[in-house]
């Protein structure tokens, strides 16, 4: 998964676990009770995918002078970097991402 696609997870993890029934307890989109497990689970799986996201967003925030899709590493690690986080291994310049 891409930074983009991470966050995307997130957000939609995070969105199934927002509903909750009139007592508070957590429910589904469609009202079905939840486990308090499940709930939790989906809160942390959210969490994971948002750091996934916070890390790949951090390596791409800032240019290498000369190289202004590069983040001030190394241009050896910098490649490293754009092919972990991109989903193809291929990666493009940020403007593309």
């Amino acid at each position: 998964m891409t930074g983009p696609e991470h966050y995307r997870e997130a957000e939609r993890l995070l969105s199934g676990a927002s509903f909750t029934s009139l007592s508070g307890n957590p429910v589904t989109r469609d009202g079905t009770p939840m486990r308090p497990e499940t709930h939790a689970a989906l809160i942390a799986r959210a969490q994971a995918h948002a750091q996934l996201a916070a890390v790949a967003a951090h390596v791409f925030s800032q240019p290498v002078e000369g190289r202004p899709d590069s983040a001030g590493l190394p241009e050896e690690e910098w490649d490293d970097w754009c092919n972990t986080v991109s989903a193809t291994g291929q990666y493009a310049t940020t403007k593309e991402n």
